[in-house]
Parts: structure tokens; C-alpha cells; sequence
């Protein structure tokens, strides 16, 4: 089975990052300059939590907050559900699924290795099921 750590080591483990008291604008304007749709939220290297873009769509637009003076704070999930290098595909796939996540933080030993994304899992698990189908068609087939 394919491990959260096999698939940074893979993808990278670049993380995207700011303070608490970033703007909600700061975040949206990194997320559109890297591509992503998740940044994290971090002090002194701890997690304090995630801003995603379903953050911004239903806790500031919706809420008729002004993105360039809200910080980050106001509108992360500050309870964070991460996995361990450790965890399988499978693993993290159940967790994301279970709180309707789509970004999930990699932590080992309280430090962020990296963020993995419901693509990324999904593209694993993908492989994984490939490779198998392969090897029982090579032994069928002989």
C-alpha cells in the first residue's frame, strides 16, 4: 500500500503557508499565484489551521466580509484533520471522506512534511489499482 510520505516524496512537499493575521486577500491572492486551493495557517512552524477557497466562497463572501481586512483567523478551520507519513492512501482517503476534506496536511512528529490534496490520493489509489490488475492478468494470462 502507498504511504502519505511515498506520495510527497513523489509530488514534493512544497507548503504554502501564512500567519493568523494574514488577510483573507493575502490568502486568496497566494492561492491564485501558486495554482492551489488550500493554504495552511502557521506560527512559530505549529499549524493553527487551513483557509480554503470553500472558506472564502461561505465565510466572507456570503458573509459580506471584506476580504482585505479580514485575517485568516476569522474564517480558518482552526481544528485541522492531518495523517501521518505513515498513513495509507486508503487511510487518508477515509479521513478526508468523513469530514468532507479535501486538502490533508502531513505532520510527523508535530512539523509539516507537506499538504496532500483528494486528487493526489485519488491518482495514487489509481495506480495502485492498475499495478494490480496487471499483475492478475499477468498471472492469468501466464
Amino acid at each position: 500500500m502507498t504511504t502519505a510520505k511515498q506520495i510527497l516524496d513523489e509530488k514534493g512537499r512544497d507548503v504554502f503557508a501564512l500567519a493568523p493575521g494574514a488577510t483573507v486577500f493575502e490568502a486568496i491572492a497566494l492561492m491564485a499565484e501558486k495554482e492551489i486551493s488550500a493554504v495552511l495557517i502557521m506560527e512559530d512552524d505549529r499549524l493553527k489551521g487551513i483557509v480554503t477557497e470553500r472558506d472564502y466562497a461561505r465565510k466572507v463572501i456570503l458573509a459580506g466580509k471584506a476580504s482585505r481586512e479580514t485575517p485568516v483567523r476569522e474564517v480558518m478551520t482552526a481544528k485541522v484533520l492531518y495523517a501521518t507519513p505513515e498513513r495509507t492512501v486508503d487511510e487518508c482517503l477515509a479521513l478526508m471522506t468523513d469530514i468532507n476534506a479535501r486538502h490533508l496536511p502531513v505532520l510527523d512528529n508535530g512539523t509539516v512534511t507537506g499538504v496532500l490534496s483528494i486528487g493526489d490520493l485519488v491518482s495514487a489509489k489509481l495506480r495502485e489499482q492498475r499495478f494490480l490488475i496487471d499483475q492478475l492478468r499477468d498471472y492469468i494470462t501466464g
